[in-house]
Parts: C-alpha cells; structure tokens; sequence
C-alpha cells in the first residue's frame, strides 16, 4: 500500500517577487517582468533580455558570511525553503529531523561562480581560485546546503534532468514518502543561469526570443509570432507530507500529490520528438500512475516554451493523449509571464497547479495575439479564468529527451 502524499507548504522565489501571494498575483493580474537584462553587459548579445530577480538580498534568509560564499542558486534554494517551512508551519525538531528529507535539483547549478572563477583563474592564476569553487558549481549542493543549514537528516538527494528536474524532483519525492523512506520531503528546483556564459550558450543555440526592442512581449507561448524563450531565474520548494503526517499535526493542507510519470524520447539532444510519442507517454504514464483518466483532468500547465517546435509537439502530444476532448481542456503556459526558470520550471509551476486549485481559478498564457494552425487548443489568452478544477496535470521536458509529467488533484478525505 502506496501512503497518500499531500503538498502542505509552498515557498517561491520567481522574478514575480517572494512568497506564493506575490506569485500567483503576479501570474493573474498579470504582471510584466521581462527586461532589458541588467546583471551584466549584455551589449553584442544576440539576446539581451531576461526575467531577472530583482533587489534579492540572501542576508533575509542565512548569514552574511555564508551568504557571500554561497552561489545565487544555492541562496536562492535556502530562501525557498525558509518560505516553504513557514507557510507549512513545520517545525524542524530532534524528534523529526531523521524522517525530513530534500531532494531539490538544479538543471546548470553555481554558473555564477564558475563564471566569476574563470574571470579570476585568467586574471591573477590558479593560486587565487576560491577553495569553494568545487562544491559551489555543482548542482547538488543546493540540496546539500539546504539540508545543513535546516539538520534536516533524511534522504538528501538531487536530480539534474535539464529542464524537467523541478518535477522530477517533486516526483521522486513523492516516491520516498509513498514507500515510507521520509515523512517529510522539502523538494523542488532552483536555477540562477542568467550570467554571461549561460545566456551566451543559449543565444549560441538559438533558442532564444531576440525580440530587445519589446521585452514585455517576448515569452509568447503557442502563438505564432513566437521566436524564442526568455530566460528566467529563482526557485520553488514545496513541502510533500505523508497523509497521515500532516494530518497528526493539523497541517493545512494545499492539495494531494497524485501521480507521476517520466519518458525519455531517445531522439534528439534538444529537440522534441517530432511525433510527441515520449511526452505523450509521459502523460499517460502520469494519469495511469494517478489512476485517472484523460477526461477526468480539468486543466494542464503546459511546459510552453515559446519556441517554435516545443510548443507545436506539446500540442500535438496533448492530442494524442487527450483526442477529442483536448479541445475542451484548458491549456496556458505561466512561462509567459515568468520566462522559463530552466531546472527550476516544473516546481514553479507545480506550485501554480496548486493554487490554480485553491483559487478555482486558471492563469493565463499571456501575449497570445495571433493564432498559429499547428497550435490550435484552448490556450486560455491573456486573461485568467473561473473554472472548476479537481485534478490538473502539469507538463515539464528538458533538453536530452527527458519527459516529465505530474498530476495533482483538491485533497479529499
């Protein structure tokens, strides 16, 4: 027998502000946080335009001293957490501390330092190289540094799954718990890639919107004049409990965990399957796992790049699954209001299923003007929408052919 796993804290960093309330007012009014980017020169890139974080200050949440040390995802990581713990009310304990675990991955990790490390490594030599250079640039250590500084003393694991690693971590998560391996999981995703190197990558892929002159209306998911994604930054963590744990505690509790499902496409370093066999698989996998059917979903947070070819296959992926009935299924991508938030998307988003079914309500995809033939779904334009919602499926996939799928549904006793 699997245990129930239920979502009873949300803590968020997005460039939407701190906290779930400035998020999901964020996703719904909606705001414009896309701007010319300002954390470096970006003067000769072919992108200059990101969803930054602004006015962040680490020091709100750990020392200065380890704040200064630590790379910006790392920081990033710890103050979702703090967040997640206090919206849980979950006191961290000598009883408990062995039954909590974190799993929170990170799709690049300390680019940051690695970037200013290189800067030094080339300016005065190998002897001035931080000696915290090796366990800041690897993306375990977010999960690693989260665990130390909370004496959390359960599992403490990462995944790295390029884009799809925020759900996959809510999805391992989930399994701990179902198999009695923690009662407790502080699980998520955390990125801070917007740094020369890692948008300079992206603008060498050419995956990236270069719509400079209108940042505002860059991240434009399944709408045909759509060029491209804009990088975001931040980080979410939840708090996953086991039913019967957050019931002996009094938790509130935001909504159940349902199921899972992962597929890899085996077809292509960066792109989809032409055919959307391996997400479609995903999402089956996730409903079989739930044990529901396709019509029994009421709202899908579709990973919507705002790429071209993602954004198309999505779509076809969701008509497979769904047939006829896709067209009735409301569909938006919260990527158009935040960017893409890269290793840290698909907790983001979970987090936006969640309180799509507190508030009864569906975020918009917003800047969708112009209809593309190829993306022809319900994508719920530019304003939010009133709607019944009990279960809801959330979409992830990430370069390397990963397929990432989780349904989540209102908690009932």
């Amino acid at each position: 027998m699997r245990r129930r796993v239920v979502i009873t804290g949300l803590g968020l960093v997005t460039p939407l502000g701190l906290g779930k309330e400035a998020f999901w007012e964020g996703l719904t009014l909606p705001r414009r946080v896309i701007g010319p980017i300002t954390r470096f020169d970006a003067t000769g890139y072919s992108t200059r335009i990101a969803a930054e974080i602004k006015d962040f200050d680490p020091t709100q949440f750990m020392e200065r001293r380890d704040a200064r040390r630590a790379a910006r995802f790392i920081q990033f990581a710890i103050a979702a957490t703090h967040l997640a713990l206090a919206d849980a009310q979950l006191t961290i304990t000598d009883e408990n501390r062995e039954r909590v675990g974190v799993l929170i991955g990170s799709g690049i990790g300390g680019l940051d330092y690695m970037d200013s490390q290189v800067r030094v490594l080339d300016r005065h030599g190998p002897d001035r190289i931080s000696p915290f250079l090796p366990v800041m640039m690897i993306s375990d250590m977010a999960s690693g540094m989260v665990s130390i500084q909370f004496g959390l003393k359960g599992p403490n694991l990462c995944v790295v799954t390029a884009c799809s690693t925020g759900a996959d971590a809510l999805g391992l998560a989930m399994r701990l718990i179902q198999y009695g391996d923690a009662d407790v999981v502080l699980a998520g995703g955390t990125e801070a890639a917007i740094e020369p190197i890692g948008v300079a990558a992206f603008c060498a892929a050419r995956a990236m919107s270069t719509r400079n002159d209108d940042p505002e209306h860059a991240s434009r998911p399944f709408d045909a004049e759509r060029d491209g994604f804009v990088m975001g930054e931040g980080a979410g963590v939840l708090v996953l409990e086991a039913l019967e744990h957050a019931q002996a505690r009094g938790a509130r509790i935001y909504a159940e965990l349902l199921g899972y499902g992962a597929t890899a496409d085996a077809y292509h370093v960066t792109q989809p399957d032409p055919e959307g066999d391996g997400a479609a698989r995903a999402m089956r996998k996730a409903l079989q796992d739930a044990g529901l059917q396709p019509t029994d979903i009421h709202y899908i947070n579709a990973h919507g790049t705002s790429t071209r070819y993602n954004d198309a296959k999505e779509t076809l992926a969701i008509k497979r699954v769904f047939g006829e009935y896709a067209y009735q299924l409301p569909v938006s991508s919260t990527k158009s209001v935040t960017g893409h938030l890269l290793g840290a998307a698909g907790a983001v988003e979970a987090a936006a299923c969640v309180l799509a079914l507190e508030h009864q309500t569906i975020p918009p995809t917003i800047n969708y003007e112009y209809p593309d033939p190829e993306c022809d779904l319900d994508y719920v334009p530019n304003t939010p929408r009133p709607a019944h919602l009990r279960y809801v499926m959330s979409n992830s996939f990430g370069f390397g052919g990963h397929n990432s799928v989780l349904v989540l549904g209102k908690y009932e006793s």
